[in-house]
């Protein structure tokens, strides 16, 4: 019997290593011919090696008379149909899912256990391995990333059944691409696992549809038969709290390390420079305007009162006191933000625009600190906006996830990629004139209200800064209104 085989994967090189350390008894099988798109596909590759008929394309098979049999081995059904549609009639076809049925019959008889019972007490214990103890994203994963099996956690995520997910290509369901996982996003463990017959780990990075990032651990398990790697079992983990907060506790650690020094430094500063500004001032009174050292002794103080503020600031940061909450209407912090930003937007030409609903409810807040955090975002709005542009300034409630957003958007320059992740850092500023302080003082005051702050940007198209903070109507450590 001269067999053609369609599909050059791992299983069709196991074959062709059967048949030829095999001694058949009742037929003698022989295979003259393989066919896959894959030119480095394992079983294509033995073929070549031992000299046989091998092609990209199975349709070659369909003029040769001396082919007797072709096996499917890719796995898909429609090649299967197209095989029996076109071949001749003498010719006769297997599909894969016959060939796996009898191996699996073969494999039960030669170790004793074709037993219906014990074959379903083993596909159970699968089960709960797959879907009740491994609370992750399952999958196991053929060398040519197809699914041979996904467990129900990933199905609900995928929105699949297991009939629709298994023998579609893993990078299909997972990623919705149509070529496997590249790059430094999505780096792919299946080819190393395979290669070093050992685990193989990485993370991938994913956007949501907020476009925020976030992380999954993914790990690779070979599965042997014999000294052969058959597949991979992958696990996948969302890891993006855990990123999150390791950058947060990291972020805090510099923050506090930075506030000890900047108070240091504050304190030791503020004494002379008092002592320049008095003396100079007084230089200046006793100096006539029109004369040309008045205008120095003015850069003088000027300078000195920019340094003043510097250490202001510094002393700002360091503080970072324990907020003293109230009960507070959030409306009237945000109206009074407004208020004192306007006439700074008027000298640059800039409108501010409101959209506060009406349907705030009262919330345990340090209003100084969070306004305060307000006006350093809408100064910054403000300064970024060219002239006729506006900043916006938006409030509401979700009570879904019993949270305040505030937004502060503006028209302006935008940030660059490469600035995005520095932004928050003490010191860091692509003003002239800035402190770098500005931000880390407003993350700071919004942590300390156990809310979080998110940025959005994009250069040329400006820049929305999105405040969330958990409604917080208790009596605890919280004075009276």
């Amino acid at each position: 019997m001269k067999i053609a085989i369609v599909g050059g994967g791992t299983r069709c090189r196991r074959l062709l290593d059967l048949v030829e350390r095999h001694s058949f008894s009742e037929i003698s099988p022989k295979i003259v011919a393989v066919a896959d798109k894959k030119n480095d596909a394992p079983g294509l590759v033995k073929a070549r090696e031992n000299g046989l008929f091998v092609t990209n394309d199975y349709n070659d098979f369909f003029d040769r008379d001396d082919i007797d049999l072709i096996m499917e081995l890719t796995g898909d059904q429609d090649i299967y149909n197209d095989i029996l549609k076109k071949k001749k009639k003498t010719v006769r076809a297997v599909a894969h899912w016959i060939i796996n049925f009898l191996h699996e019959i073969s494999v039960a008889l030669n170790s004793g256990v074709l037993d219906k019972q014990r074959l379903k007490e083993q596909r159970a214990r699968c089960d709960v391995i797959m879907n009740v103890a491994i609370n992750e994203n399952v999958m196991v994963i053929a060398p040519d990333y197809r699914i041979l099996d996904i467990n129900k956690n990933l199905l609900k995520k995928t929105g699949l059944t297991r009939d629709q997910a298994v023998g579609r290509y893993c990078y299909e369901v997972s990623h919705h691409l149509n070529v496997p996982c590249s790059g430094e996003k999505h780096p792919c463990p299946l080819p190393q696992a395979l290669k070093s017959q050992k685990p193989s780990r990485t993370t991938h990075i994913h956007t949501d549809k907020d476009n925020n990032e976030l992380f999954f651990a993914v790990s690779c398990f070979p599965v042997f038969e014999d000294i052969e790697v058959i597949g991979v079992v992958e696990i996948s983990r969302d890891i993006t709290r855990d990123v999150n907060m390791q950058k947060l506790m990291m972020q805090q650690d510099r923050l506090a390390s930075i506030g000890r020094l900047a108070a240091g430094v504050a304190h030791e500063i503020n004494n002379p420079m008092t002592t320049i500004l008095t003396s100079v001032m007084l230089m200046q009174e006793d100096t006539d305007p029109n004369d040309p050292k008045y205008q120095e002794l003015k850069t003088v103080v000027d300078e000195t009162l920019r340094c003043s503020k510097i250490v202001t600031s510094l002393l700002d940061f360091a503080r970072q006191m324990k907020p003293a909450k109230k009960l507070s209407n959030p409306m009237d912090v945000i109206v009074e933000c407004i208020v004192l930003t306007k006439k700074q937007a008027e000298f640059n030409d800039v409108s501010i625009v409101e959209s506060i609903s009406e349907d705030l409810p009262l919330t345990n807040i340090d209003g100084d600190k969070i306004q305060q955090a307000l006006i350093n975002l809408t100064l910054n709005a403000i300064e970024a906006t060219g002239p006729g542009g506006k900043v916006t300034l938006s409030a509401k409630f979700v009570p879904n996830n019993e949270t305040f957003e505030i937004t502060v958007c503006d028209s302006g320059t935008g940030i660059s990629d490469e600035n995005m992740d520095k932004i928050f850092d003490p010191f860091f500023t692509t003003k002239e004139n800035g402190t770098g302080l500005g931000l880390a003082i407003t993350l700071g005051i919004i942590e300390q209200h156990g809310g979080t702050i998110d940025v959005k940007s994009k250069l040329g198209q400006g820049t929305s800064f999105t405040i969330r903070l958990p409604l917080d109507q208790g009596n605890k450590d919280v004075h009276s209104s």
